[in-house]
């Protein structure tokens, strides 16, 4: 096995557990997560997907935040919609830098995809961030992360990472069905009686 290859395993295993736990509304999803982060971080500067290797940096301080704020509260009581018009202009944040970003990185290196590397980045930190505070809608910027990410790692060679994003999308899905029902059933409790 090469070491391109263990990498890439390595990476995936813990990733794949902090993403499970991130959908089950658990703490420890921060821990798994920074180990995995630092391995991608590695793997991703070596295949010339920089955006992605800037995200894995990223991603570790927002996790030893996240794992502060989610040390402090309880779980589906945390849990909360983000308002539409603030939703919106993050969205907005969102493409203009994905599309800044892109072309930076088109001008000025040999990054494969600028682009789609740089939508994975963008709309990544914008689910990290919707993570850190439970917010429901981090789940619907999940999703359209591993659809940009699946043919991305694939078109690389990353197989493997590949199929774990489907899961990773498969468990996107889970976790906004999850938590949904966690804040629907928040809401129901503290109505009066």
């Amino acid at each position: 096995m090469t070491s391109l290859t263990l990498l890439e395993y390595s990476a995936n295993a813990f990733f794949l557990s902090s993403v499970f736990l991130a959908a089950r509304n658990h703490r420890h999803t921060w821990t798994l997560g920074i180990i995995g982060c630092v391995l991608f971080g590695v793997l991703f500067y070596q295949v010339q997907l920089y955006a992605d290797a800037t995200l894995m940096v990223f991603y570790i301080g927002t996790s030893v935040i996240g794992w502060q704020q989610w040390q402090r509260g309880g779980a589906a009581a945390e849990i909360q919609r983000t308002p539409w018009p603030m939703l919106g202009l993050f969205s907005l944040i969102a493409i203009g830098t994905l599309l800044g970003y892109g072309y930076i990185l088109y001008l000025n290196t040999d990054a494969y995809a600028p682009f789609a590397d740089s939508a994975v980045l963008t709309f990544s930190v914008l689910a990290q961030l919707l993570l850190m505070k439970r917010r429901l809608e981090t789940w619907w910027f999940w999703l359209i992360v591993n659809t940009v990410a699946v043919p991305l790692y694939a078109s690389r060679g990353l197989s493997l990472t590949a199929i774990v994003y489907v899961g990773f999308w498969l468990n996107a899905c889970y976790g906004l069905w999850r938590w949904h029902r966690e804040l629907r059933a928040e809401c129901l409790a503290s109505e009066p009686a």
